[in-house]
């Protein structure tokens, strides 16, 4: 399942993410992992949720970085939620018109793999495509 908080830049996505991912990881079996461009929320994070500062990794566009997002499922039988936070920035696909294409290949891989993805994607609600408002769980 892939969820969707969006909004314009500095409408508060960041905190809904953090929040949802400290009351959620209280209730999952397995792992959770948090990308993000930084490390600045590293302390607002439970010590269960494993950071990743994506830019470390030099990832560049779009594919390398489902490649990246594939290489932490492989790694990790036991993940089952994924929160990517300023995920047009770390997808690469900021300033890119169609964002539906790299969702549409997150919901077949958590399909595929039993990974929940949670988004928070800098655009209204009103900029994305009908087939993705139905994935919106928080907008600002």
């Amino acid at each position: 399942m892939v969820q969707l908080i969006v909004g314009k830049k500095g409408k508060g996505k960041t905190k809904q993410l953090l929040d949802k991912v400290n009351s959620e990881v209280k209730e999952i079996s397995g792992s959770a992992v948090y990308l993000d461009k930084s490390t600045k929320h590293m302390f607002e994070l439970n010590n269960k949720v494993r950071l990743i500062d994506v830019r470390e990794f030099m990832v560049e566009n779009s594919s390398e970085f489902m490649g990246f997002v594939c290489g932490i499922i492989s790694q990790d039988r036991d993940l089952e939620k994924m929160y990517l936070d300023s995920f047009l920035t770390i997808s690469g696909l900021e300033g890119e018109p169609d964002i539906l294409p790299v969702v549409e290949k997150l919901d077949k891989i958590s399909e595929a793999y039993h990974v929940d993805f949670v988004l928070s994607v800098s655009k209204d609600e009103n900029e994305l495509p009908d087939s993705l408002k139905s994935k919106i769980i928080v907008s600002l």
